[in-house]
């Protein structure tokens, strides 16, 4: 087996390569949603929204993942439908993303794997749905989510709707605050918790614009600051689920999963299946929208960025 050129890692597309040559705005985009977050055919369909979105709101898509032991930053469409259509893909972090690639694998990629990805190939921006944290019951189980260290020491903006609902907001926010990343809630004072527009949390920071969230980047750079940023981005009024109407739900969905057993990586993908059931299919529908709220948002603080 010939693993690929150390020295040709991350494989650019060229739209990226590109685009980036040019100093013109470009936003990374994890690859989970794809393999993990979505039900076919409805994943490919998102996959291809989202970069549409990016591209309408001036900005070109990096969608990241590794296929067949490269690291590829920016996916042609027949690489898009090779994810959509797999099964049993890898969900790589930072622990396993480098044994995937040398053993010639195939896996999408988390919000720290494709922090990792958008740092390696000069990518400042990063839109996802929302991040991983500190899942409820830790203090017992010690189930924390590597984005969460990852924010911490890698340099990149990361737009979101909040940490996944599912999780323990108040000790998430805590983590974050410890760890020294700016937690920056997007046009409000309150955290949005994914679904939800308020999270029941008061933000650490409020920021209105883009133009505001790229210069706060560009100075943590000038500063020498390790890590990146979070900006919480609210989903829209329209498309919400009011926390109220989830809490009961996701209680149950933990409970489900404590009494099953599921836990590590295959926590959170069963508590969203066991959500979406509950809810009828309207978390889906949420999700979708809340990750291309994302996906615009982040275009303009890249937009912003390319002009500093």
């Amino acid at each position: 087996m010939t693993l690929p050129d150390p020295a040709a890692l991350p494989r650019l597309s060229a739209p990226v390569r590109d685009a980036l040559k040019a100093g013109r705005p470009v936003v990374a985009l994890e690859s989970t949603i794809i393999t993990h977050g979505m039900p076919r055919p409805r994943n490919l369909e998102v996959a291809r929204e989202i970069e549409a979105t990016v591209r309408e709101a001036g900005a070109e898509p990096a969608t990241i993942a590794v296929i067949d032991g490269a690291l590829c930053v920016g996916l042609d469409d027949d690489q898009l439908v090779q994810l959509a259509e797999a099964r049993h893909v890898a969900k790589l972090s930072r622990a396993d993303m480098a044994v995937c690639m040398a053993a010639g694998g195939t896996g999408a990629t988390t919000v720290a794997a494709t922090m990792i990805a958008a740092r390696m190939a000069g990518i400042a921006v990063f839109a996802t749905g929302g991040i991983g944290g500190v899942h409820r019951g830790a203090e017992s189980s010690f189930d924390i989510s590597a984005d969460l260290h990852e924010l911490a020491q890698t340099p990149v903006t990361v737009v979101a709707a909040g940490a996944k609902a599912i999780l323990d907001l108040p000790k998430t926010l805590e983590v974050l605050e410890t760890l020294g990343v700016p937690v920056i809630a997007y046009g409000q004072d309150q955290l949005p918790a994914f679904w939800s527009r308020e999270a029941g949390l008061r933000a650490p920071l409020r920021m209105d614009d883009a133009e505001s969230i790229a210069r706060a980047h560009a100075m943590r750079v000038r500063l020498g600051l390790p890590g990146g940023q979070l900006v919480a981005n609210p989903i829209p009024a329209e498309a919400e689920i009011a926390r109220e109407t989830l809490a009961p739900i996701i209680a149950a969905a933990n409970d489900d999963a404590a009494e099953h057993g599921i836990t590590g990586k295959d926590l959170t993908p069963y508590l969203l299946q066991r959500i979406y059931e509950k809810t009828d299919g309207r978390s889906l529908e949420a999700n979708v929208a809340l990750v291309l709220n994302n996906a615009r948002l982040a275009a303009g603080i890249a937009r912003s960025l390319s002009t500093l």
